[in-house]
């Protein structure tokens, strides 16, 4: 290990990235309006983890789950997708139904909890949802989804124990 990473672990508490690993930091989302953008997310309770209005035109929100390995960036001058057209952004989580009455109660409009009539992942849109929590809460199969205000579509996923290798 060089000097130089030993430095930056020191500096952050979290070992760098090693050798063949590949790591997802961040998603950037399209917004149209930053601070409502940033309004929202730290009403979900995320860490804002930097706010850079770097030069006219050019800014930059960071912001992470808690618990979460990888953060959502936006911004001004950060995306030239359409705002709101990210979709199937996808939060595991513990307990769907706690997770889902956290949000209610935060004031977001989060679906009911459903599950894939494939009982697999879950179809695009709407399509193929069947309404309560996979059959026993079967991991990776009970849903609810919810948008920030731009439409930029989230899920969460229940998920108490992860398959092998994950």
């Amino acid at each position: 290990m060089s000097d130089v990473e030993s430095s930056s672990d020191r500096a952050t508490g979290t070992p760098s990235v090693k050798p063949g690993e590949v790591k997802l930091e961040v998603v950037v989302l399209p917004v149209s309006d930053v601070d409502r953008a940033k309004r929202f997310y730290e009403s979900l309770g995320w860490r804002l983890d930097a706010d850079l209005a770097v030069e006219d035109g050019y800014r930059v929100v960071q912001l992470t789950p808690p618990g979460s390995g990888c953060s959502i960036i936006f911004g001004e001058g950060v995306s030239s997708a359409p705002p709101g057209s990210a979709e199937g952004l996808q939060l595991s989580v513990y307990d769907i139904d706690e997770a889902r009455a956290d949000l209610v109660a935060r004031g977001i409009d989060v679906s009911e909890t459903f599950h894939d009539a494939t009982g697999i992942f879950h179809h695009a849109g709407s399509a193929g949802r069947v309404s309560g929590p996979a059959p026993d809460h079967a991991d990776y199969g009970s849903f609810a989804a919810f948008s920030d205000p731009d439409g930029n579509g989230w899920l969460l996923q229940e998920i108490k124990t992860r398959l092998p290798g994950r």
